[in-house]
């Protein structure tokens, strides 16, 4: 899932505020933009997995562009401070123990999804890449 994070740099403590607008309470500050890239990563994971530990599901990812226009206009001020990055995370771990059915697909359409498997670094299975699409449909 590719979850917005919003950037925002306060110049007296000379850090940046970093946030996941589609994890309340998920936020970390830090030094550098790359560092906190990295940092927020882990934090929407270790977020992620109290939702799962507890039994709450995993909130949708909204999209960029509605976090930007949501954000402009209920802080006009701040907005011209903050940007935005997208971070992706495999939230296959948190959503529960797996288990093995029988699904009956077309051949061609089973050829398409294992050419975008093998074409893809963001899909690492058949599986995987069939549990997106179900997440993406569910979350419509």
């Amino acid at each position: 899932m590719k979850y917005a994070i919003m950037f925002i740099f306060d110049e007296k403590k000379d850090n940046y505020q970093v946030s996941v607008p589609d994890l309340p309470g998920c936020g970390i500050t830090t030094k550098t933009i790359d560092l906190g890239l990295e940092e927020i990563t882990e934090s929407i994971k270790s977020h992620l997995a109290i939702l799962a530990e507890y039994g709450e599901k995993v909130p949708n990812a909204n999209s960029l562009e509605l976090h930007r226009k949501s954000y402009m206009q209920e802080n006009p001020y701040t907005f011209s401070q903050a940007f935005w990055a997208i971070v992706s995370i495999d939230i296959t771990p948190y959503l529960g123990k797996s288990h093995k059915i029988n699904v009956t697909l077309p051949e061609l359409l089973i050829s398409q999804i294992d050419e975008k498997v093998s074409k893809s670094g963001e899909y690492k299975t058949r599986s995987g890449f069939i549990a997106s699409a179900c997440f993406a449909e569910l979350a419509k």
